[in-house]
């Protein structure tokens, strides 16, 4: 289309240099006398000018048909792309299971932690004093014999107690440290409880 549209333009041009020249053919005629050829230069003339307006109606028509032509591939370059978007998304959301496994993940992890709070209160809660002692008494003994091989050349053991009372003194005194260090502990534990929902 746009070599017709050149085309259509350098005969208007070729038509102009026509009408240009017949003018000046009827100027010469005229001027040696001869009226009918001047008349007939005329004439000519004419009819290369209503062809003129006429090639002028048909650029004018193939421009507009260029510039259609031109949108539409616009437009068919856009609707291509918003379909490889839409594929694209489709392969996105069939990746991730829809809606509904997005939903079953959400209600698995949060069934998960209320599965793991209710394992903590039942640990926390059922053991017993007594036990929770002797829970800290192994650790304890853990932690010393843990820094007993990383320090056993530098570190000092201390002595023990010389009677029984004196061991079970020092003993209970610990298991009632302890106990109210892990009441505190409770209640800081319930305190921080419904941040964690």
């Amino acid at each position: 289309m746009k070599n017709q549209r050149d085309k259509l333009r350098q005969y208007q041009k070729r038509v102009t240099l026509v009408t240009d020249r017949e003018t000046e053919i009827a100027i010469e005629c005229l001027a040696r006398g001869d009226r009918s050829k001047a008349l007939l230069a005329l004439r000519r003339k004419k009819f290369q000018e209503s062809l003129l307006a006429k090639t002028d109606a048909q650029l004018e028509t193939l421009e507009q048909l260029t510039s259609n032509v031109e949108f539409a591939l616009v437009q068919k370059d856009v609707l291509y792309g918003l379909q490889q978007g839409t594929a694209v998304l489709k392969q996105i959301h069939a990746e991730m299971g829809g809606i509904e496994h997005v939903e079953k993940l959400m209600g698995e992890s949060e069934d998960a932690q209320v599965y793991q709070r209710e394992i903590s209160e039942m640990l926390g809660g059922k053991m017993s004093n007594q036990d929770e002692d002797e829970v800290e008494d192994e650790l304890e003994a853990l932690e010393e014999q843990v820094q007993g091989v990383k320090q056993s050349d530098t570190f000092s053991y201390p002595t023990a107690p010389d009677t029984a009372l004196e061991a079970k003194l020092g003993s209970d005194a610990r298991r009632k440290t302890r106990a109210k260090e892990r009441a505190k502990g409770q209640a800081h534990g319930q305190a921080m409880e419904p941040m964690l929902v």
